[in-house]
């Protein structure tokens, strides 16, 4: 029941002092309301209460596995929520300057040079809220660079078909048009579709290595050949960074851009839209396009600095200042070689989950994997109707997430999942058990299988009618 429904006239949930009535002299009077807004009446209690029951009818991490693949959601300590809530920084104004902000820029500072150092490049910038935010920040670099260089002419992304969705369309919003590059039947890119892609056009490539498959482009030093030769660039996809970890440096690879998930690969609060960060990181060339401001340390102090080179302001003052500080903070506490053991544990249990389940689900790419997979229901659909949205459905009533399903998009029926490493193998083997017994149930009674979920305030609903018609807010508004 929604709030608005729990209404009654006279109730209400918090007395305080009666404002002054807006006129005109506070806004014009166009802008001021010419009835009182429409909402609810409630007591205290009964507000508790609502809000109380809509938590405990969400799911997160915190309260049971979430194989969600190609978002790495993973458990988030909270010691690191502590130390962020610290008022040394939640009572430190954005804007208060460099003097008040010494600290935080020392994070700043540090935490970038750690960052190029880890993944291989010359610097980074901390600024970006999410990764698409990163991502956008990063086209515009290599769209400044192209400026600078005078050659206005390199205007297409080439974008694999497995890749992000978001891929595509930072790339056009950056004011590229897009190519779609081929994937092999291996799940790598095809390197002779590639090669007839690259031309004086090419602005450069978007991939994410490991792909969205979970398999690692073992070709990855020629495709940056294949592309520098042509003129372009390469950037990073850093959603998968997990797999990778002191394993292997994105600019080793060949990338010269990147940006990185730290409400993901860091181990910070990730999903409802954020709160998110996106580091992009680039190559010496790219350094001096960087958005402003940077931070620098001289004479023992640290200093806020703009580059006219810069493609400017992203984001005011700090960015998402806090997950900054939860992500410089739980890379301080696992070093190097702790981050190293991140990425090994969330590959073994990958490859362990993939083994367990792909006698019973399709495993369509039989490559070895790194930190997730997919497989597919294609089979169960065309022999009993039960479709890869019809499992996702009936994990909920088990009390499990569902993976993500329907992508890579190259995949059929596709189930995605990524158990990353902060999972026990007592939950691995968890899942299994309720991978077995949703697909024997579905089985046994498909009609029932494609109504679900059962156990939920929002049961099975007519996806396509709720697209063309959504109800976006309460009748009475």
């Amino acid at each position: 029941m929604l709030l608005f429904e729990k209404s009654v006239s006279g109730r209400r949930a918090y007395s305080g002092p009666i404002a002054e009535k807006f006129s005109s002299k506070y806004a014009p009077a166009f802008l001021l309301r010419k009835n009182n807004p429409a909402l609810p009446e409630i007591s205290e209690l009964d507000l508790l209460r609502h809000f109380t029951g809509l938590s405990a009818e969400n799911f997160g991490v915190d309260s049971g596995f979430y194989p969600l693949g190609s978002c790495t959601m993973k458990y988030n300590p909270k010691i690191t929520e502590k130390i962020a809530r610290l008022a040394d920084f939640t009572d430190t104004h954005p804007l208060a300057g460099s003097e008040a902000l010494q600290g935080i820029m020392q994070i700043y500072h540090d935490f970038s040079l750690f960052l190029s150092e880890l993944f291989g490049m010359a610097a980074f910038t901390l600024l970006p809220c999410a990764g698409a935010h990163g991502e956008y920040t990063g086209l515009k670099i290599i769209k400044k660079y192209f400026e600078k260089k005078g050659d206005d002419k390199r205007t297409v992304m080439l974008v694999p078909d497995s890749a992000h969705g978001t891929n595509p369309s930072s790339a056009h919003i950056a004011g590229f048009s897009i190519q779609q590059i081929k994937s092999k039947e291996n799940g790598e890119i095809d390197l002779e579709d590639l090669k007839q892609h690259c031309s004086s056009d090419t602005a450069g490539i978007m991939l994410t290595n490991p792909n969205t498959l979970g398999i690692f482009e073992s070709s990855i030093l020629e495709i940056a050949e294949i592309v520098h030769k042509a003129g372009g660039l390469l950037y990073y996809d850093g959603a998968n960074a997990n797999a990778i970890m002191g394993k292997a440096r994105i600019g080793d690879m060949g990338f010269d851009v990147c940006h990185l998930n730290l409400h993901k690969t860091f181990s910070t609060p990730h999903g409802m839209g954020g709160p998110g960060s996106g580091p992009v990181g680039v190559s010496a060339a790219l350094k001096d396009f960087l958005p402003n401001p940077g931070i620098i340390k001289k004479n023992g102090k640290f200093h806020f600095t703009d580059n006219k080179q810069s493609i400017g302001h992203v984001h005011y003052a700090l960015g998402n200042a806090l997950v900054v500080v939860k992500a410089w903070y739980y890379a301080r506490l696992l070093g190097k070689n702790g981050l190293k053991n991140v990425s090994e544990i969330a590959v073994l249990n990958a490859n362990w989950l993939a083994k367990k389940l792909c006698s019973l689900l399709e495993k369509p790419v039989k490559n070895s994997v790194l930190h997730e997979f997919v497989l597919s229901a294609r089979a169960l659909k065309e022999s009993h109707g039960i479709s890869a949205y019809n499992i996702a459905k009936m994990l909920l009533d088990k009390n499990m997430h569902a993976p993500t399903i329907y992508f890579p998009l190259i995949v059929k029926e596709a189930i995605m999942i990524e158990p990353t490493e902060t999972e026990s193998l007592t939950t691995l083997k968890n899942f299994v058990r309720i991978m077995h017994e949703v697909i024997d149930e579905a089985k046994k009674n498909p009609e029932h299988a494609q109504h679900a979920p059962y156990n939920y305030s929002v049961q099975g609903i007519d996806e396509a009618l709720a697209a063309r018609k959504p109800v976006t807010c309460f009748k009475n508004i």
